[in-house]
């Protein structure tokens, strides 16, 4: 198995203009590889629509991915998605209030189709997405990641849309966070969902060490943790440790094709990216996927 992830990872690198392979690779058994089910759509096909909107989740639907959201609470009780903590960087600064600060009516009105590269595209006028309708794209096989941003004063109103609707199930919708109070709260709440932790480990915090990340992930009884995928900590070993304590091993957001390979070859089990079909495409394209069994 070693010998088969350094041949196709030294293929991808070699495709990408890489010259010189990975060190350190040293899976234990089986791993996964780049696959509808294992890449994750970071807000969606975001490279194809705008972030967080319901084009981007259709369109990752449509290419056969699970897809990552992040939602927020509006004043009125409304859970929506968004990415940042205000509205002004995907309206291109036409609205920079808070999230937390606007109505469902008022974020009704809000264009985040038309920022940056989107302007005079056909994606103009293009609101955001209530959790209700991202929900309604859940199906088997493949997952949908619902990251809370804020605290744990969502859940109430997070585990309400989920009551009301039968398509999104604990067999393909999860949550990830970095709010450890929103992780045990989603925990609490909806016990039979899986919960990731999301978490950037550096060589400040306590979590460069498996032994760390594990006593922080048994704290806070969730299932598993969402990686910032630094090949420096995120070690074979490393994986193999958290995994072996009986949490899951995922990580994010990974856009280059050696790096992914790389990652898998490590252990972890869904990789989040940016551009999920060109990664699979670049993927396929690799003379060593021929190896594969």
């Amino acid at each position: 198995m070693k010998t088969l992830c350094g041949t196709i990872l030294a293929a991808a690198m070699a495709m990408a203009g890489c010259k010189t392979a990975r060190e350190s690779l040293v899976p234990d058994g089986s791993v996964n590889r780049p696959g509808h089910d294992t890449l994750i759509a970071h807000r969606g096909e975001s490279v194809a629509a705008p972030e967080n909107t319901l084009p981007a989740y259709r369109t990752a639907v449509e290419r056969g991915f699970g897809f990552e959201c992040d939602i927020y609470l509006s004043k009125d009780g409304r859970v929506f998605t968004f990415h940042d903590g205000d509205l002004g960087r995907t309206t291109g600064g036409a609205n920079t209030n808070r999230c937390t600060d606007v109505t469902w009516t008022e974020l009704e009105k809000v264009d985040v189709g038309s920022w940056g590269s989107w302007k005079g595209s056909k994606f103009a006028g293009t609101r955001p997405a209530l959790l209700e309708e991202v929900l309604s794209l859940a199906r088997d096989g493949r997952w949908i990641y619902v990251e809370i941003k804020p605290g744990p004063e969502i859940v109430p109103f997070v585990k309400e849309v989920f009551e009301k609707q039968t398509n999104a199930t604990p067999g393909n919708a999860l949550f990830i966070s970095f709010n450890q109070e929103s992780c045990k709260a989603l925990k609490a709440a909806m016990p039979e969902y899986k919960v990731f932790w999301l978490v950037s480990p550096s060589h400040e915090t306590p979590f460069v060490t498996a032994e760390g990340l594990v006593a922080k992930l048994r704290e806070l009884g969730v299932d598993g943790v969402d990686c910032c995928y630094n090949p420096d900590i995120v070690t074979s070993d490393f994986v193999k440790a958290v995994k072996a304590a009986g949490f899951e091993f995922h990580v994010w957001t990974v856009d280059e094709l050696p790096d992914t390979i790389e990652a898998f070859c490590r252990g972890v089990q869904t990789v989040t990216t940016n551009c999920a079909q060109k990664q699979l495409d670049e993927y396929h394209a690799s003379p060593a996927t021929a190896l594969a069994p």
